[in-house]
């Protein structure tokens, strides 16, 4: 059996031309208010960032989740974080799958051992998880089941436990997040609802201890000056009420996604995005009409009977759905 492309991801799915189901990025580009905030921050690019944007880019981050700014460390992205996971040395790193595969590939290209615990059915944890490793690295709500795991239930895992929270902000009320809890390392993203998955906006919470462990190597200037306007501009309070009104739309959005495709909906989504189960050759066929979804086959645990759709307004929506309609009439 061949193994699964780990490198695979959505926007290549998502070609130019085809209307885009495959991405998760949950708006076309920033809102007007963070362009304008951007747009401002231009004039200073001949200057290096600064130790101060710095400084407050973390205290804006730290308020927003409770913490203190030394349980901060800014990235590039979600993806960076993912990258320095190996920095921490761990015997054995377990990852839930099916999931994200970089933390995977991060691993494996340092040359760390990785145990999958492979989930099936409802993807939800089963009570027992059968592996040694003393790092565990899981998604919440899960890339691509679109499942939220519990809070109590995740800090039960093997050894030190990861949880990726990319899209936790689209979770109304945000119920099962450990983005507060000092035992737990968490990654958070900002490119998937702010439309800023071409900056790279991301950070990590944990005990200043793994963190200085995370950030020693990296580069002087790290994250780039737009980056940490983006950061700060992000976690303020009207941001934070603009993003929990867009995850009160997003949950209205996936029960109406949920009722139009029925029985191929495999469990109910929490997050932006559906995984279905259809016939093998749908996805190529919803390519032939100009539909790009994301293939699951590159998950593990998963094959091409698998699709992840990232879920729209309706009205966004019912292109794919009226493209799957007849798919499903033609490959019946």
């Amino acid at each position: 059996m061949t193994s699964p492309d780990l490198r695979h991801h959505g926007d290549v799915d998502a070609a130019p031309g085809l209307a885009d189901f495959a991405v998760n990025v949950r708006v076309p580009h920033p809102p007007d208010w963070l362009r304008d905030r951007l747009a401002a921050a231009l004039d200073g690019l001949g200057r290096y960032p600064s130790k101060q944007a710095e400084e407050r880019a973390r205290e804006a981050v730290a308020r927003r989740h409770g913490r203190s700014p030394d349980e901060v460390l800014l990235l590039n992205g979600a993806a960076e974080g993912f990258a320095l996971l190996p920095k921490l040395s761990p015997r054995r790193a377990a990852i839930v799958h099916p999931g994200f595969t970089e933390p995977e590939v991060a691993f494996r290209d340092a040359g760390i051992p990785v145990d999958h615990v492979l989930l099936s059915g409802g993807f939800t944890l089963p009570d027992d998880i059968a592996s040694d490793a003393d790092l565990t690295v899981i998604g919440n709500p899960t890339n691509p089941t679109s499942v939220l795991h519990s809070a109590s239930r995740l800090k039960s895992l093997p050894g030190r436990v990861v949880v990726d929270e990319a899209f936790m902000d689209a979770v109304p009320g945000e119920p099962e997040s450990l983005a507060g809890d000092p035992d737990v390392l968490v990654l958070r993203s900002l490119t998937k609802t702010w439309g800023l998955a071409g900056l790279r906006a991301g950070y990590f919470l944990g005990d200043p201890e793994t963190l200085r462990r995370l950030a020693h190597g990296r580069p002087h200037w790290p994250v780039g000056s737009l980056t940490l306007e983006a950061i700060t501009a992000c976690c303020e309070p009207s941001a934070l009420r603009a993003s929990e009104r867009f995850a009160m739309e997003a949950a209205e959005h996936a029960a109406c996604a949920v009722a139009e495709l029925g029985d191929l909906v495999v469990v109910p989504p929490r997050g932006p995005f559906v995984l279905l189960r259809v016939p093998r050759g749908t996805r190529e066929s919803l390519r032939d009409k100009g539909i790009a979804v994301r293939r699951c086959d590159t998950f593990p645990g998963l094959d091409d009977t698998y699709l992840r759709v990232a879920i729209r307004p309706p009205e966004e929506f019912a292109v794919f759905t009226d493209a799957l309609r007849v798919v499903m009439e033609e490959l019946a």
